[in-house]
């Protein structure tokens, strides 16, 4: 069995948020491919508010980026060896 070596928290960090936004760009993309904001807005109810395509596009994105980040922290949580997590102090 290989020696286990420690993982930065910089890598941990990459490791969550690279694929998240990766991901979440994509659906971004497929999201306003059939969805239109201005559309949206109007169908909320929210005709009056102001609303941009671009400025709809952008929180999307970080909806979906917080979305995708949460299931990557997850699984990397996950991931971890049952050992280091249930440590247990040996009884004095």
């Amino acid at each position: 069995m290989a020696a286990h070596r420690p993982i930065s928290k910089t890598q941990y960090v990459v490791a969550v948020l690279w694929p998240a936004f990766l991901t979440a760009g994509l659906a971004t993309t497929l999201f306003f491919t059939f969805f239109d904001p201005i559309e949206l807005a109007h169908a909320s109810g929210r005709a009056d508010a102001d609303v941009t395509r671009i400025g709809a596009y952008s929180v999307g994105f970080l909806c979906f980026w917080l979305l995708t980040t949460l299931s990557s922290a997850l699984t990397q949580y996950f991931q971890r060896p049952s050992e280091s997590v249930n440590r247990r102090e040996p009884p004095q």
